[in-house]
């Protein structure tokens, strides 16, 4: 990741820090809890966090683990999860590190366990983030994935990239499964299992979450307003008086798993 583009990152996601640990779109929803059935986390393994935002994940994966590493490329954010997992007062097993995703501080084989949750459309190079996500993973280690799921039809697809990017310019892209698909074999881990889950968005929860001003906000707002109306369907946009109210977008939720050792 370049270094400008890294710096662009930190001070996007330090200046809304705190609107992220607020955020009920993170602190709760379906996916959480199908990556815990799908992960199957014991009080004996060790758990990474990627880009672990407003520590939501970390929080509700505690309970369940020996411990938890919360990693994030912003050191503000981190500072904001850390507030926020203590406020909680229920778990003592989180620590919290600076890390880039593509390029991981932590020795081979350190974690049983890897989450990454709604990140990885920031990140410049996937396939290098998950080299490091298989370096990192001990043998017979297990991961989720779970990330906005790129819309099929190519007219819908620009839309969407086009309102994220006019939402927070370091979105760089989402990736269809297909292309989840290969990259995950690519990254010589094995694909399990593959989930959609819908997600609806509270749209004034989901702009202030990007710092974005009036202005800014009522240009987005326009743009979903204007969409065509299959636009309107696939995100199943709903409004009231001009006024984006919600809208739902589709998630996908990867697990995929680090081959064992094989036997002599």
């Amino acid at each position: 990741m370049d270094k400008k583009f890294k710096n662009r990152i930190r001070e996007q996601f330090g200046r809304t820090a705190a609107a992220y640990v607020e955020a009920t779109h993170f602190s709760e929803g379906q996916d959480l809890q199908e990556a815990a059935r799908l992960l199957q986390p014991t009080l004996e393994d060790n758990m990474l966090d990627v880009a672990c935002g407003g520590g939501h994940m970390a929080l509700y994966f505690a309970p369940k683990v020996r411990q938890v590493v919360a990693s994030d490329l912003t050191m503000q954010m981190l500072k904001k999860a850390q507030e926020h997992i203590a406020e909680e007062g229920l778990v003592d097993n989180v620590i919290f590190r600076e890390a880039d995703a593509e390029d991981l501080p932590f020795p081979a084989g350190s974690f049983t366990l890897l989450t990454c949750r709604i990140a990885s459309h920031h990140f410049s190079d996937v396939p290098r983030a998950l080299r490091e996500f298989h370096r990192v993973l001990r043998r017979g280690g297990r991961m989720v994935i779970i990330d906005t799921l790129m819309p099929a039809d190519p007219d819908i697809a620009e839309f969407f990239q086009t309102m994220e990017k006019m939402r927070n310019p370091t979105h760089v892209s989402a990736y269809s499964e297909e292309d989840w698909r290969q990259m995950i074999e690519d990254a010589e881990l094995i694909l399990q299992e593959t989930l959609i889950i819908p997600k609806v968005h509270d749209f004034q929860e989901w702009v202030k979450t990007a710092g974005l001003n009036r202005a800014r906000i009522q240009e987005l707002n326009r743009y979903f307003m204007d969409a065509p109306k299959k636009v309107h369907d696939f995100f199943k946009i709903e409004s009231f008086a001009g006024e984006v109210e919600s809208y739902t977008d589709q998630k996908l939720l990867i697990y995929a798993t680090r081959k064992e050792k094989e036997k002599k």
